[in-house]
């Protein structure tokens, strides 16, 4: 089958295939697989009604959910009530998504949960593996395991072009009530407590521990196997090296309690004003 289309520049005609495969091009199936084995598989995939969309047969959807057209649910996936699924967003097999949440476009969402009535905005990426090597013995780096999940609880809100990896030897966990700002980057077997603000560009590598109420300024970076306490507030571009066992404020590169920082600022600004 082909389609015409019409050269505005040369008002020549142009014939260019269309597959019958309504939902990958053939070559980017496994080259081991028949015709027949192919056609089995693209076929699972069928139009959403309430939408447009393509949904594998296998996946739950209540009839409430919305897919748009350009977005596409794959196997045994889980999509509660009124959840809306934007154009060009990708939710992967065995992804849940509960009531009322809502998903943006082109986003990407695997090996993940999330709760009801959150909102991911458009760009974000979830349950993508982690950033896990070893060097072994003849100097070869090999990636680790990254077989776990993302755990995302109830009215959760994530900005554009954030992404939240999954675990490798815990999930990844982001507590109910958490917003997270744009291009936030939280690393594999990241723990997340609830009603946690996290600003633009935060930075929070593998195995991080964070309370109930934290609150992270933009730019703050915060190295693996760190914990940190519930009601902690850093301040933007601050940098944290060790546990956070107190609440309270903190701010700097090692981050140090805020007054203790201002006054490491003061005396910088003299000593520079003094300097030769």
């Amino acid at each position: 089958m082909a389609v015409r289309l019409l050269s505005r520049s040369r008002r020549t005609l142009v014939r260019l295939p269309l597959h019958r495969s309504g939902f990958r091009h053939v070559s980017d199936a496994p080259s081991d697989l028949s015709d027949e084995q192919m056609v089995k598989d693209t076929s699972a995939f069928v139009r959403w009604n309430n939408g447009g969309g393509l949904f594998h047969r296998s996946a739950r959807i209540d009839p409430t959910a919305v897919v748009e057209v350009g977005a596409v649910v794959h196997s045994d996936s889980v999509l509660g009530s009124d959840v809306r699924i934007g154009s060009g967003t990708v939710v992967g097999p065995s992804v849940s998504i509960g009531q009322s949440t809502k998903v943006g476009y082109n986003a990407v969402l695997s090996n993940c949960s999330v709760g009801q009535f959150s909102t991911i905005h458009n760009g974000v990426c979830v349950g993508q593996d982690g950033f896990g090597f070893f060097m072994n013995e003849e100097g070869h780096i090999l990636k680790k395991p990254q077989a776990l999940h993302v755990r995302i609880g109830d009215n959760v809100e994530i900005g554009a072009n954030t992404c939240i990896d999954r675990g490798s030897w815990r999930d990844t966990v982001i507590g109910d009530h958490t917003k997270i700002d744009n291009l936030v980057q939280i690393g594999h077997n990241v723990i997340i407590g609830k009603c946690c603000m996290l600003c633009g560009q935060v930075g929070i590598a593998g195995s991080v521990t964070l309370g109930d109420y934290v609150t992270l300024g933009g730019r703050v970076a915060i190295r693996d196997h760190v914990s940190i306490a519930s009601k902690v507030r850093l301040a933007a571009n601050s940098c944290v090296t060790k546990d956070l066992a107190e609440s309270g404020d903190y701010g700097g590169f090692p981050a140090v309690p805020i007054h203790e920082w201002r006054r490491q600022s003061a005396k910088l600004r003299r000593l520079c004003k003094n300097s030769p």
